[in-house]
C-alpha cells in the first residue's frame, strides 16, 4: 500500500477526518517545522491495500513480546502517512489500551519525547519535571497496559537508547512503530519485521494523481496522455505526485496549461509555497555526517537519469580526496562504505547489484538531484555550464561540469582564467587548467608536433590523480613523461593509443590501469619491468586490464603483489618469448586477487593449462583456455571464496563433467557458454549456494540435470540457443518445483534463430 501526504498551505488535506487527539500525526513532512500543531488531518490512500493489512497483522498479531517495527524509505515516500493510517485504524484503536505519537526529528530531546507521549496520554499536567521523573511517570502508567506508540522521523539510535528504558515489556503484545530514512538504523531493530517503502510504479502513481486532481471523477480523455507524462516525470515519489497533483487540481483543465507543468515539474514542485517539498529532502542532506556531504554533492556531476557505476564513483571519490582510510581498510573499501551509507540513508537508489550482493550501479531521484545541485551551487562546490553565458564566480570554481558542445570566445577566456579548477567534466578546454586532479582528455591537441604537445600537457599537470583518455582521431600519443605524474592514481584508456615508452613501473601511486577497448590491447602494452628498476614496487596497484602477454616471473610478482583485479590476453607470442615462459602457474601467489579473466588466442591456448589460481578469487572468467573438465576438481572447484564463474568459448573441452561434494561452496552464478559438453552429472548438494545458472550455445548438451532444480537458493535458469532437449529439461524442472510449492524459480528461454 502506498500513502501520501498532500501538501497545501494548511500543511495537509485529507479524505477522512481524524480525531483531534492527534497532535503530530501525518504532518506535511516539512523540514524543521514543528509537528505538534493540532489540526484537522486527512489522507489519501492509493493502491496496495495489502501492505496496510500486512502491517496491521504485524501490529495486532505475532508474539506477546514488545516489538519495534520500523518503516523505512526516502523522504517524501509516505512513511509518516502510513504510520498515521495505522495509528487511526479502528483495529488498532480497539486492540490497544493506549496509543501515543512522538516526533523525533533530527535534534532529538529525550525529555521532549517523553513529554509528547505523556501529553497525548493525558498524563502530563504541564509541570516542569526532569527527564527521569517524566520517564518514571510514563513507565508506571504503561505497566500492565497494551500500548501502541509511533516514533516518527528517527535519525539515530541514540534517540531510542535515551528513552527505551521507560517502555516496559509487558508480554502482552505492545508495539512501537519507528519511521526513519535510514536503513542501517532500521536494522538495529527487528528489520525483518518491518517495511521498506519503495518508489511507486507508474500505475499506482497515476491512480494517486487522478484522485488528487479529480477526486471521484475520471480524468478527461483529452488530458490523459499529458497527465501520464507528468506522472512519469515525478519518478515514483509520492510527495512529488501529490504536490503537482494538488497544484493541477486548482489550475485550468486545458492541454496548454498542463504542458507548462510537464516541462517544469521539478521547478514547479519546489517553487515558493511548495518549497517545503524540497525541504523534506534537505533534511536528509542536513543530517549527513561531514565526510559524506561532499560525496553527496559530487553526484551533481551526473546527468538526470544517469545510471551511475559504483566502481567509477569509488575511483572518483578517491581521486578527489574525499576518502580517508580507517580501521585498516583500503581507500577503495572505505569509499565503498561511503556509497553504501548514502544508499542506507535512501539518498541514492540501487539500480543493480552484483551477483555477490555488492552495489553495481545507482540512480538519483530528480528531486534529490535538485537538492544536490542547489547546495553544490550555493557552496561553490560544483558549477554546471548548461548555457553559453558566463556563470557568476566562475573564476573561483574548483569543479566544473559542462554540457556544452561549443564555447563562445568570451566563455573560453573566462575558463582560461579559472585557475583554481581541480576537476572538469565534459568536452571542453581542459588544457588551460594547470591544477587539474581529475582530467578527461577527449580531443587531440592540435599542434604540428603532437608528441611534444602531449609531453608538455603531462609535465604541466603534475597534480593529476585520474586521467581518462578518450580521443577518436587521430590516436593520442602517451609519452614517457607520463611517468612524471607522481600523483596519478588511475589511468583509463578508452581508445587506441600510441606511446614511446609506457613506464607504469615507475609510478608507485598508481592504483588502477584500465582499457575498455574490445578486451585487448596493442602489442607490448605492458612490458616487464626494465632492468635497473628492480626495487620499485607498486604497492597501491590493484587493477590491470586488459594486459597483453604479461609474464609472471618473480620480478613482476614482487611489483604487483597487492593486485585485486586482472584481465589477461595472450596472442602473437614470439618463439623467443614462448621459450622464456609466462609462468602462469605463479598466479596463485597473488593472494589478494579477487577478479581474473584469461583469454588465450587459438595458437596459445595451452597457456591456460598452466594456470594455477589463488584461493582469494571471487570471480573467474575463462575464454579459449582448453582446460579439461577433470581440471575443474583440482583447479577451480576447491576455491573457497569463488562466487561467479563464467566459462566461455572453449574454456573447457570434453564431453562429460561430473562434479563432486565439498566444492563450489560459495558459487552464486555459473555460466557455461559455447563448449562441447554433452553430459553434465551433478547433485543439488554440489552447488549449495547457486542462485543463477546460464546455459548458452551448448549445442551438444542433452539436458540440464534435474537435481539443479532442488538447490534451495536457486532463483533462475536461463537457456540461450540450446537444443530442444535442454529447453524441455528446464521446463520440467520448473514444473517439478511448482509441484513442490516453489513458485519463484524463473526459467528464461532464448530460442535459436
Amino acid at each position: 500500500m502506498n500513502l501520501i501526504n498532500i501538501e497545501t498551505k494548511e500543511k495537509m488535506v485529507i479524505v477522512k477526518d481524524q480525531p483531534s487527539i492527534i497532535k503530530s500525526v501525518i504532518t506535511a513532512a516539512a523540514a524543521g517545522s514543528s509537528r505538534t500543531a493540532s489540526t484537522t488531518h486527512k489522507v489519501i490512500m492509493v493502491g496496495f491495500d495489502d501492505v496496510l493489512l500486512r502491517m496491521l497483522d504485524k501490529i495486532t498479531g505475532g508474539g506477546l513480546d514488545l516489538q519495534i517495527i520500523p518503516i523505512v524509505g526516502m523522504g517524501g515516500i509516505g512513511k509518516t502517512t502510513l504510520a498515521g493510517n495505522l495509528y487511526v485504524s479502528p483495529l488498532v484503536q480497539h486492540h490497544f489500551d493506549v496509543r501515543a505519537w512522538s516526533t523525533i526529528s533530527q535534534k532529538y530531546n529525550a525529555r521532549e519525547i517523553l513529554r509528547q507521549v505523556l501529553d497525548q496520554l493525558g498524563k502530563w499536567d504541564g509541570s516542569d519535571l526532569s527527564e527521569d521523573e517524566l520517564g518514571l511517570h510514563l513507565y508506571q502508567y504503561l505497566i500492565g497496559r497494551r500500548y501502541f506508540i509511533v516514533m516518527d522521523d528517527m535519525w539515530n539510535i541514540e534517540a531510542w537508547d535515551g528513552v527505551r528504558r521507560f517502555f516496559p515489556d509487558n508480554s502482552n503484545g505492545s508495539r512501537i512503530v519507528v519511521t526513519t530514512r535510514l536503513s542501517n538504523l532500521a536494522s538495529e531493530f527487528n528489520y525483518s519485521n518491518g517495511l521498506d517503502l519503495k518508489l511507486l510504479d507508474e500505475d499506482v502513481c497515476w491512480n494517486l494523481f487522478s484522485k488528487t486532481v479529480f477526486g471521484e471523477e475520471s480524468c478527461p480523455l483529452e488530458l490523459e496522455d499529458i497527465g501520464k507524462k507528468i506522472v512519469r516525470g515525478c519518478k515514483g515519489l509520492p510527495l512529488s505526485v501529490a504536490v503537482i497533483g494538488g497544484l493541477l487540481s486548482k489550475s485550468e483543465r486545458t492541454k496548454e496549461s498542463w504542458r507548462l507543468f510537464e516541462k517544469n515539474i521539478s521547478s514547479i514542485v519546489n517553487l515558493d509555497d511548495n518549497e517545503s517539498c524540497l525541504q523534506v529532502l534537505y533534511m536528509s542532506y542536513n543530517n549527513l555526517p561531514v565526510h559524506l556531504k561532499p560525496c553527496f554533492l559530487y553526484m551533481g556531476r551526473y546527468d538526470e537519469d544517469d545510471e551511475i557505476p559504483v566502481s567509477q564513483l569509488i575511483i572518483l571519490y578517491i581521486a578527489e580526496g574525499f576518502v580517508k582510510a580507517i580501521n585498516g581498510k583500503s581507500l577503495e573499501e572505505a569509499a565503498e562504505d561511503y556509497v553504501e551509507e548514502l544508499v542506507n540513508r535512501n539518498m541514492l537508489i540501487v539500480e543493480k547489484r552484483r551477483h555477490s550482493g555488492k552495489l553495481k550501479s545507482l540512480k538519483m531521484h530528480d528531486l534529490m538531484r535538485d537538492v544536490c545541485l542547489r547546495e553544490a551551487r550555493k557552496l561553490k562546490f560544483l558549477c554546471v555550464l548548461h548555457e553559453q553565458s558566463i556563470p557568476q564566480g566562475i573564476y573561483s570554481q574548483r569543479r566544473i561540469k559542462s554540457t556544452l558542445l561549443e564555447y563562445p570566445s568570451q566563455l573560453l577566456q573566462s575558463l582560461g582564467s579559472a585557475s583554481l579548477v581541480r576537476s572538469f567534466f565534459g568536452s571542453g578546454p581542459t588544457y588551460s587548467f594547470r591544477l587539474l586532479r581529475v582530467g578527461f582528455l577527449e580531443e587531440c591537441l592540435e599542434e604540428e608536433d603532437g608528441h611534444e604537445n602531449y609531453e608538455e600537457f603531462f609535465l604541466e599537470r603534475l597534480n593529476l590523480r585520474l586521467l581518462v583518455v578518450n580521443v577518436e582521431e587521430p590516436s593520442p600519443i602517451i609519452p614517457s613523461s607520463v611517468s612524471f605524474l607522481w600523483n596519478l592514481q588511475t589511468l583509463i584508456l578508452l581508445c587506441d593509443v600510441k606511446y614511446s615508452v609506457f613506464e607504469i613501473w615507475k609510478m608507485p601511486q598508481l592504483r588502477h590501469v584500465m582499457t575498455k577497448r574490445g578486451g585487448k590491447l596493442n602489442a607490448d602494452y605492458l612490458p616487464g619491468p626494465p632492468s635497473g628498476e628492480q626495487d620499485i614496487v607498486l604497492e597501491n596497484l590493484q587493477t590491470l586490464y586488459t594486459v597483453k602477454n604479461l609474464k609472471f616471473g618473480a620480478g613482476v610478482l614482487k611489483r604487483i603483489h597487492n593486485m585485486k583485479k586482472m584481465k589477461l590476453y595472450y596472442e602473437d607470442i614470439s618463439i623467443e618469448e614462448e621459450e622464456e615462459g609466462y609462468c602462469l602457474n605463479n598466479l596463485c601467489c597473488l593472494n589478494k586477487l579477487e577478479t581474473l579473466r584469461i583469454w588465450c588466442y587459438d595458437d596459445y591456448r595451452h597457456l591456460g593449462q598452466e594456470v594455477s589460481f589463488p584461493y582469494s578469487l571471487k570471480k573467474l572468467v575463462l575464454i579459449n583456455t582448453y582446460l579439461r573438465w577433470e581440471d575443474m576438481k583440482t583447479k577451480i572447484g576447491a576455491l573457497p571464496l569463488l562466487e561467479v564463474l563464467k566459462l566461455k568459448w572453449n574454456s573447457f573441452i570434453g564431453s562429460e563433467w561430473e562434479t563432486c561434494e565439498d566444492q563450489f561452496l560459495n558459487l552464486r552464478f555459473l555460466l557455461i557458454e559455447e563448449c562441447d559438453l554433452e553430459c553434465w552429472i551433478t547433485y543439488n548438494t554440489h552447488f549449495p549456494r547457486l542462485e543463477h545458472l546460464v546455459i548458452c550455445d551448448l549445442l551438444l548438451l542433452s539436458e540440464i540435470p534435474m537435481s539443479i532444480g532442488d538447490i534451495p537458493t536457486l532463483q533462475s535458469i536461463k537457456v540461450e540457443r540450446c537444443s530442444d532437449s535442454v529447453v524441455d529439461s528446464a521446463e520440467i524442472i520448473k514444473e517439478e518445483q511448482e509441484e513442490f510449492g516453489n513458485e519463484d524459480l524463473q526459467i528464461i528461454i532464448v530460442p535459436m534463430y
